[in-house]
């Protein structure tokens, strides 16, 4: 197991306190812009070990008597049918799978708001797919001149022409199903339109990544840099921050770009800026919930090694470019890392040496490393994965825990039934055997046990795997890294 490095409990209660004396700052309306993922953030679990998936969504939990959920998302998007590449989903299906997510946790779900609006053939099927559910939207449009020209954009013309999103909390979570959706915008112009009506509101803004109390270089937030290196995206110093209280803080460049814009336009509407630098409109306690500095920091270098490798795959797929990968090859220089400095990268190359086949290794604990290797029966994968159980059960590695009786029917139907050509079994395959095994055979029950000890271990192969093998070592919570290389020379991989 990882050493735990973050306190989650203690940022659960950090965080919502900072939210509501932000709100009590304003004493009206907090409008309160939620960038990253509001749960299923296994990136930030990954370099804060300790910290929750679902931990901002249980932080929200606490105020949820307080808060309302508005979406935001781009019609352009909504017509282009832009996909998110975690769930594999649109973005407007990706929004229909947070309301329900958000409404079973209790959330109100105040609205959906269509951003860049200009008629778009998609975007009005989806605002009437809303209507039929009941489900309130709103449409914003593109202003010229923004986010520049000031004057122009805090006027009837500009944010006056958008709709007004009713809502019925003091706090307004402003969310979106990826990025590019107008979050920001949303806000600014319900700051307008509040005003104008002489109610009391405000704004701020909730980033996960980077920590603005952490160094510049620190590998939490290179690891935010690697995660983002296809948006390039770019840590620096707050200058404007700097500036006012000289206390040097982290933020990232479109935040710092736009700032001098958002202090106009704040100033136009309320007659002053509440803030004076992009840090001062955040609200991001994690820096104040790390305990151990060193745990932090090694899992951040590990996971800057694992984006690297997952640069390398893309630009295999012909998804990604050199720039990605010379990016995150720069931000592992600056932690002084190598691919190598990943166990398991070492152990599964060392293996495939040996065997002459394609092979993963998985690390247990601290000090243990199981390998697995191609057989006529299992992929590497699903060898690696049998032996890992074997070894957290205390199982003899030379006990079968699954017969070739069970495993050969499975091969014939792959094969001469469902045409595949590959007759080893896969992941999800080889727990099904094992789990039907189990029924009778109590030593495979026992290692059937030990799978949710895999969770937060650390994989490599040495090929790419199966999108079926990728998916379900995901669902296991196991961090994979893979070699850019496919298993065969073939130009169709599923």
């Amino acid at each position: 197991m990882k050493k735990i490095g973050f306190d989650n409990e203690k940022y659960l209660i950090m965080q919502s306190e900072k939210i509501m004396n932000r709100r009590k700052q304003f004493g009206g309306k907090l409008y309160l812009e939620f960038g990253g993922k509001l749960f299923d953030d296994f990136h930030a679990s990954r370099v804060l070990p300790g910290f929750e998936p679902d931990s901002k969504m249980r932080m929200l939990t606490q105020l949820k008597d307080q808060a309302e959920i508005v979406f935001a998302i781009n019609a352009g998007d909504i017509e282009k049918n832009k996909v998110r590449a975690d769930t594999g989903i649109t973005y407007d299906l990706e929004i229909l799978r947070l309301i329900d997510v958000f409404r079973s946790y209790g959330f109100c779900v105040g609205s959906v708001v269509l951003t860049q609006f200009a008629g778009q053939p998609s975007a009005v099927g989806f605002s009437k797919k809303l209507d039929s559910m009941g489900i309130k939207n709103y449409k914003h449009y593109k202003i010229d001149g923004y986010p520049s020209k000031v004057s122009y954009i805090v006027s009837d013309e500009g944010f006056g022409k958008n709709d007004y999103v009713e809502t019925e909390r003091p706090i307004v979570v402003v969310t979106a199903p990826g990025p590019g959706s107008g979050k920001m915008a949303v806000c600014l112009s319900q700051l307008y339109h509040e005003h104008k009506r002489g109610i009391s509101a405000g704004y701020a803004k909730y980033e996960t990544f980077p920590i603005w109390n952490l160094p510049l270089n620190h590998p939490v937030n290179l690891a935010y840099e690697a995660a983002t290196a296809d948006l390039n995206d770019i840590n620096m110093i707050d200058p404007y921050h700097f500036e006012a209280y000289n206390v040097q803080t982290v933020n990232y460049n479109r935040d710092v770009e736009i700032f001098p814009v958002l202090k106009a336009i704040f100033t136009q509407i309320l007659g002053e800026s509440p803030y004076k630098s992009p840090t001062d409109m955040g609200v991001n306690m994690l820096g104040y919930c790390i305990t151990d500095e060193e745990s932090v920091r090694e899992s951040a270098k590990n996971e800057i090694i694992r984006r690297y490798y997952a640069a390398m795959c893309k630009k295999r797929k012909g998804r990604s470019n050199d720039d990605e990968i010379s990016k995150i090859e720069v931000l592992m220089e600056k932690a002084e890392i190598a691919p190598e400095d990943r166990k398991v990268v070492v152990a599964a190359k060392e293996k495939c040496e040996v065997s002459g086949v394609t092979a993963c290794a998985i690390e247990i604990g601290e000090n243990a490393i199981i390998t697995g290797k191609n057989s006529s029966l299992l992929g590497a994968a699903s060898a690696m994965l049998l032996n890992a159980m074997k070894y957290l059960a205390g199982i003899q590695d030379d006990i079968l825990l699954i017969s070739p009786v069970i495993i050969e029917p499975i091969q014939k139907l792959k094969t001469e039934h469902f045409g595949s050509d590959n007759p080893r079994l896969s992941v999800s395959e080889v727990l099904m055997a094992l789990s039907i095994c189990a029924a009778t055979n109590p030593m495979a029950q026992h290692a059937l046990n030990q799978i949710s000890k895999l969770k937060g271990c650390e994989m490599h192969s040495t090929a790419i795997l199966s999108s079926d093998d990728e998916s379900t070592i995901k669902k296991l919570g196991i961090n994979l890294t893979t070699e850019a290389e496919y298993e065969s020379a073939k130009l169709f991989h599923t």
